[in-house]
């Protein structure tokens, strides 16, 4: 199954937009899901923390700062057709 990570932090209304989007798609494109606390890694607060919300899929960076709906949906197809 495709993995998508979300790398974000509380309080962060960009990252509970990118969340709101994400959770939409799975519904009709299921992948796992799972999120990334950035302040409970210092190297993931270094890496990400201008960038968030950080969205990989399978591993790949694909989105940051906001989801593309339409686009995040052409990228889980490629990668099941794959």
């Amino acid at each position: 199954m495709t993995r998508v990570v979300l790398f974000g932090r509380d309080g962060c209304c960009l990252c509970d937009d990118a969340r709101e989007i994400l959770q939409r798609v799975r519904r009709r494109r299921p992948f796992d899901l799972q999120e990334q606390d950035i302040d409970r890694d210092d190297a993931l607060l270094r890496a990400y923390l201008e960038r968030i919300p950080v969205v990989t899929i399978d591993g790949v960076e694909t989105f940051e700062l906001f989801v593309d709906e339409s686009e995040l949906e052409r990228r889980l197809d490629m990668v099941s057709t794959a």
